[in-house]
């Protein structure tokens, strides 16, 4: 059985870890924080418990979460044959995690970031050996999208980046490669174009967030609204990742509008507070906001 470490406990990386253990990968869901922790396997142990009772599971949901061991240190993480950061989008938070774990990793394990908008050749270059270094960015909720960008930084070995398409396909996850590093990757990019006009319609009071979701849902496919990802994502998550966009010289890819940043001030963060673009009660059923 390969090992795992998961590097943050949050909406991310609690889901990135569901996954592998469903894939029989032992992990190491490391966070330094313990609350953090606990509030993540109690969140793992209630969406595998889920996916049991709707006959999507192989194994009892006791099986899986046995794979799952909760860190607040890396001391484990000699062990790993496969090391995923996913904190929060903080660019020195990452380059201090990355170069520690460079120190700590075996030197053939490969180094991956969920980052969904920082550079992987900019983490790389704390590291020892850049070559291992990829980006594997997961889309939110993990356990249940099937897509995982998988990105070559400037030194990215062409076998790393190999193994690390063949890794999201032993999660059961569809890999896109990117085969050029650049702010938001590809699908962030797109999403990040036609958000950034939808914030805007909105702050501007000519649409509702509810009529521009059931217009993409119902115009041009999308199984899910702009606005409704953006909730399940987290408001905050938006922020963070608008900031480091533009500071990576990407404006254009980020509203005009403050909309955003007023809700995330006010306390409306989405889905995980119960409000957000919608309301939501406490069975994550949803309703207009109505303001």
């Amino acid at each position: 059985m390969e090992n795992v470490m998961v590097v943050g406990a949050g909406f991310m990386g609690a889901g990135i870890a569901q996954v592998c253990a469903q894939s029989g990968y032992r992990v190491f869901l490391m966070d330094t924080d313990p609350d953090g922790l606990e509030k993540a396997l109690g969140g793992i142990k209630w969406s595998i418990e889920k996916f049991a009772s709707k006959g999507f599971l192989k194994e009892t949901p006791r099986t899986v979460l046995k794979r799952i061991a909760p860190e607040t240190g890396l001391e484990n993480a000699s062990q790993v044959q496969w090391c995923i950061e996913a904190v929060y989008e903080d660019e020195e938070l990452k380059l201090k995690i990355f170069e520690e774990l460079d120190h700590r990793v075996p030197a053939d394990t490969p180094l991956a970031s969920n980052t969904s908008s920082i550079p992987i050749t900019r983490l790389a270059r704390v590291t020892q050996n850049p070559a291992r270094v990829l980006g594997l960015h997961f889309f939110g909720p993990v356990p249940f999208m099937g897509l995982v960008e998988v990105v070559r930084g400037q030194k990215t070995s062409e076998e790393i980046f190999n193994r690390g398409a063949k890794f999201v396909q032993s999660l059961g996850k569809t890999p896109v490669k990117v085969n050029k590093d650049i702010p938001g990757f590809v699908m962030n990019r797109i999403f990040g174009a036609a958000f950034r006009e939808c914030v805007d319609l909105v702050a501007d009071g000519i649409a509702s967030p509810e009529d521009i979701d059931v217009g993409m849902r119902l115009g041009y496919g999308w199984n899910v609204g702009p606005f409704e990802i953006a909730d399940n994502a987290g408001l905050d998550t938006f922020v963070r990742v608008g900031r480091s966009m533009q500071a990576l010289g990407e404006e254009n890819l980020v509203a005009k509008s403050d909309l955003i940043l007023k809700m995330v001030e006010e306390g409306r963060l989405g889905r995980k507070v119960g409000k957000g673009f919608y309301k939501y009660d406490k069975d994550g059923k949803k309703r207009a906001w109505n303001s």
